[in-house]
């Protein structure tokens, strides 16, 4: 059996099981996974795309399988490529985002033995993976086993799996066509449905709900209860008339009558709410990112959780508060009310959205399994491909941590609008205790990081067009700008 046959029976298998996308940063022992993915794509099978830098193709991937709810399949070579996935892989591992690593490797024979581009591959990612498997490519019947698995896997089990395969020599040909292969597959029967765990949570005038990212239901249950609903930004439940803008305004005053929180998803944002979590009586409804209780402190929880008991309609009347703003405040909240889609780098104007952003109906998006920078242009550029559009708040320092994702090598035309507060830096360390107890030059330093770049430079490079805005004024007229765009606004 060829690399070749074994490759066409897991890509089609996959698909059959699927998976409709595909990204792949070249390389040669990965080759026929390479063929067997373009003859799917060239078919109109499945979706491939080329990206040549592997840990922005994995972010890439990311931000497709977070769009479309469905597993993505990444496609590399040996050696270092493989390690490069890895900063995606942990933040689809903290997430719950199913990802399906296709890393390429040498027969285990030459592992240990100074063979090139070779190390020990099989479960470099763990315990990040929720499964990885070790294969020699040597039958077709083991791949169309193994890509079914991995589906069920990454997709039960939420979270990213490693399929390690061995490929020995000739490493590729042009037959068998991979649409072959799957023209001769049956139908796969649907994955069944899970029953839900259920819980009910006594309410009163003491409860508030939170929601993080992931934090589906929320709005739900705070409406149906009659309670005050702490949305961060990145819930996707920040909208309705039981949503407060300036929650952290109102806890300086109402944190002492909190005695209960109600928790969807992932509240990560501020110390405040992290300090309500820890000190008052702690319900959980279990979400991709798990089971939220960074206190060790939850009385229960379930993945349907469901309100009794009733509200003084006065609680929730006296949360609401407007906030103040200020220029930041401004710029955030045009770029929320502007955006049907919204992708947030986990920079300082997440934070201020925090505070200004009011209650909206809005597809909104996040890296906040690690709350990491990294990958966040490419991760933009995954949504945008399986949602045609979407708009990025990111920092100067958040590009520049992923300025390898401009790259439009092998993208079709899609609008990405990448709005980049710039303050030169990190402003976000401003918040810590550091701030106060260091010389203002060894904080600027060590912390707060002022770059150089020149951004407009940076964006001609890579074919973005390009906009300095100084003030609102600016921003609202090249806001209508469509294709791929990078808004610089100085803040």
């Amino acid at each position: 059996m060829t690399s070749q046959d074994f490759a066409a029976s897991l890509v089609a298998n996959l698909v059959a099981s699927g998976v409709r996308s595909f990204y792949l940063s070249p390389g040669a022992r990965s080759q026929a996974l390479a063929i067997a993915a373009e003859q799917l794509a060239k078919s109109g099978k499945a979706n491939l795309t080329v990206r040549l830098d592997e840990r922005s193709m994995a972010f890439t991937a990311l931000g497709n399988s977070m769009a479309s709810g469905r597993p993505v399949a990444v496609i590399t070579t040996s050696g270092t490529a493989v390690a490069n996935l890895h900063p995606a892989v942990l933040e689809a591992s903290h997430a719950g985002v199913p990802l399906i690593l296709l890393t390429a490797d040498r027969p285990a024979r030459l592992r240990g033995k100074g063979a090139n581009q070779t190390t020990f591959q099989p479960g470099i990612f763990s315990p990040a993976t929720v499964a990885d498997y070790d294969l020699e490519a040597v039958d077709a019947s083991v791949a169309a086993k193994f890509a079914s698995q991995a589906v069920i896997d990454a997709t039960e089990k939420h979270g990213p799996v490693q399929l390690n395969l061995q490929f020995d020599l000739p490493l590729s040909a042009q037959e068998p066509d991979a649409n072959s292969v799957l023209s001769g597959l049956g139908e796969l029967s649907e994955p069944q449905t899970l029953e839900l765990s259920e819980l009910e949570v006594p309410v009163d005038s003491h409860t508030v709900v939170i929601a993080g990212a992931g934090g589906s239901g929320a709005r739900a249950f705070a409406e149906k209860a009659g309670l005050p609903l702490l949305a961060e930004p990145s819930s996707g439940e920040r909208s309705g008339p039981n949503a407060i803008t300036d929650y952290l305004s109102a806890l300086e005053t109402l944190e002492g009558q909190v005695r209960k929180v109600v928790v969807f998803g992932k509240p990560t944002l501020s110390r405040p709410i992290q300090r309500l979590i820890s000190t008052s009586a702690l319900y959980v409804q279990v979400s991709r990112f798990g089971n939220f209780d960074p206190f060790d402190s939850a009385i229960a929880s379930a993945q349907r959780l469901l309100p009794s008991g009733e509200v003084d309609a006065a609680w929730l009347e006296s949360w609401r508060k407007e906030p103040e703003l200020d220029k930041r405040g401004e710029f955030v909240r045009f770029v929320w009310e502007n955006s049907p889609r919204l992708l947030f780098g986990a920079s300082d104007l997440i934070r201020v959205a925090d505070r200004v952003a009011r209650p909206k109906e809005i597809e909104v998006y996040s890296n906040r399994g690690l709350s990491g920078i990294d990958g966040t242009v490419s991760t933009a550029i995954g949504i945008a491909q399986e949602r045609q559009d979407v708009t990025a708040l990111i920092g100067d320092l958040t590009l520049l941590h992923d300025a390898n994702g401009l790259n439009r090598s092998d993208l079709r035309e899609m609008n990405v609008r990448l709005v980049v507060g710039n303050d030169n830096g990190g402003h976000i360390f401003s918040r810590l205790e550091v701030n106060e107890l260091l010389p203002k030059e060894s904080f600027e330093r060590l912390f707060a990081t002022p770059q150089v770049v020149d951004l407009r430079s940076l964006a001609a490079a890579y074919g973005w067009k390009y906009f300095r805005c100084e003030s609102m004024k600016e921003l609202e007229a090249a806001w209508g700008e469509t294709g791929f765009v990078l808004i610089d606004y100085g803040l």
